[in-house]
């Protein structure tokens, strides 16, 4: 008879030890100080309340979860059911509908229109701050329904259910005419192969027909192609105009709208990007003929201040992971955290997300006063600012926050690898870094009113730091030179986000944070992270970026 099983030293290969447990079951609002210090300066503490429960969501195991499975299970095209009949649908995993009825329950897609207040935006901000810091994909429709609702609002003749359906606090992710849903949400197909960002060499072409028009031509990009209603842009005899075209037509019957293939991409995989054909798709003018540009231009300042608030939630779920790994991971007879090479490493990139999320939430709070027009003058030119630069830092600060984590930090199963895959995305999408930086300049030289409105801004810090004083005297200097703007337009444009980043930081953050913000981005820059000069109390920012381990 054999003997019963019993454990055998030299059968077994090792146990489990010295590996962080997940980074889960705690309050994500609680711990991150800087924003509820901005919540407060933002005028929005009265929403404080719903940001502790999203908090605790975003450390609850399941939505980690929902946001894990929503990008290992990606949407699948459906061009035909079984008979032959088009359908041109998309099907998602559960989790990415989970986390879209979360987002949609909680306003994210139309908060501020819903219920305009004092400090409205801001709040908004901080609840999709929280909530991509879950998942980024399925914020793509939630931002362009949040941007497109006031261009609709702004139309006459569209039937009337559209506006208080986009309001609804309702997600309906199903396949039904928009006239049987509560709830309705938007997409966007601007984008042609030949023409890229320059849209006005878009060669669809839209013809009236009665009280709509008919709309043919090629989308190369078309975002969250489930969407109930698409902003359009296409050609009629008077120029480039814009269309609302909806998934099903107003009298009955799915709509021209022939979906030919998802984008295979490297990181937003959860959501459905798509080619489309139109092939006499009906659709809604918006605003004037041959005024397209001019009709979406507040969608489209909309949808890059989500960018900037997206990115800016990425580096800080790169910082808390991060950090979470370095607390509990030991390695030369001490935790990683108290290592002075680590500690330098993550108070850099500590100091990193402080200066975005304050850049983000600056802009936030001149959209709850943009009815003043020297926050108008400020938001023209600040939101492309914040585009270009807080969503060209994302790729190298998360790549340096992997690392982190080591080996560990490139697998699937730890979001460290997903938040590097998504980086480059709000970089490109709407409107890449150049495409920012000569919008930047458009604006200087167009409206004058915007030079003077972040200088004004940079006044309200001058004297408290003599660094960014002679810092902002030369940037100053550097917009008046004629010679080549163009060709240093991205200098031009970074060194004006740096001086607002740290003048906002001087007013509004860390007193510990600006100061190390200033000798590591002005006084002495320096290229990688983990170069902060001596004498920065790296301990006490790193603790203050996650006080539960402070």
């Amino acid at each position: 008879m054999s003997e019963p099983h019993s454990r055998d030293s030299q059968t077994e290969t090792h146990e489990v030890f010295n590996v962080p447990p997940p980074l889960e079951g705690y309050d994500a609002y609680r711990e991150d100080v800087a924003l509820q210090e901005l919540i407060k300066t933002g005028g929005a503490g009265w929403a404080e309340a719903a940001l502790h429960e999203q908090g605790r969501a975003l450390g609850d195991p399941g939505w980690i979860q929902c946001g894990f499975d929503a990008n290992a299970h990606p949407p699948e095209l459906r061009t035909h059911d079984r008979w032959g009949h088009r359908l041109d649908w998309v099907d998602y995993h559960p989790s990415y509908h989970r986390l879209m009825g979360k987002a949609i329950a909680e306003g994210l897609h139309a908060s501020p229109w819903q219920n305009p207040q004092p400090g409205a935006h801001a709040a908004r901000a901080a609840s999709v701050y929280l909530q991509t810091q879950l998942e980024q994909g399925h914020g793509c429709p939630i931002t362009m329904t949040f941007a497109g609702i006031p261009v609709l609002k702004a139309q006459e003749g569209l039937p009337a259910t559209w506006v208080p359906k986009l309001l609804s606090g309702e997600y309906d992710g199903s396949n039904r005419h928009f006239s049987e849903k509560a709830g309705l949400t938007l997409g966007m197909a601007m984008t042609e192969k030949q023409g890229g960002s320059d849209v006005r060499a878009n060669t669809t072409r839209a013809r009236a027909q009665g009280d709509h028009y008919r709309l043919t031509g090629h989308k190369f990009f078309m975002s969250a192609p489930n969407s109930d209603g698409f902003l359009t842009l296409a050609q009629t005899d008077a120029g480039l105009s814009c269309f609302l075209v909806p998934r099903w037509r107003s009298e009955g019957g799915k709509n021209a709208l022939l979906l030919q293939r998802l984008k295979d991409k490297a990181g937003n995989v959860s959501n459905a990007s798509s080619e489309v054909e139109l092939r006499g798709a009906e659709g809604w003018l918006l605003g004037q003929e041959g005024r397209g540009v001019a009709t979406i231009i507040e969608m489209v300042a909309l949808t890059r201040f989500d960018c900037t608030v997206a990115s800016a939630a990425a580096l800080r779920q790169a910082v808390v992971q991060a950090i979470h790994h370095c607390v509990h991971r030991r390695a030369f007879g001490r935790a990683l955290v108290q290592q002075p090479l680590m500690q330098n490493v993550l108070a850099d990139l500590v100091i990193e997300s402080d200066a975005a999320v304050t850049l983000a939430m600056r802009l936030a709070q001149a959209l709850d006063h943009r009815r003043d027009l020297q926050e108008q003058a400020f938001l023209r030119l600040a939101t492309a600012l914040g585009k270009y630069w807080v969503c060209k830092r994302v790729a190298g600060h998360n790549a340096e926050a992997m690392e982190c984590l080591g080996g560990s930090g490139v697998m699937n199963e730890f979001m460290t690898a997903r938040l590097y895959r998504e980086a480059p995305i709000n970089a490109i999408w709407e409107g890449s870094g150049n495409v920012q930086c000569l919008d930047i300049l458009r604006a200087l030289d167009k409206q004058p009113e915007t030079r003077e409105a972040l200088f004004s801004e940079f006044q309200r810090s001058r004297g408290v730091d003599a660094r960014l004083d002679r810092y902002v005297v030369d940037l100053e200097a550097a917009l008046k030179a004629p010679e080549a703007r163009e060709y240093r337009a991205r200098s031009l444009a970074e060194a004006m986000a740096v001086a607002l980043q740290a003048s906002l930081l001087l007013r509004h953050g860390d007193r510990r944070v600006a100061e190390a913000f200033i000798a590591s981005r002005i006084e002495q820059p320096h290229g990688l992270y983990g170069n902060l000069p001596k004498g920065v109390p790296v301990k006490e920012i790193i603790a203050r970026a996650l006080p539960m381990y402070g």
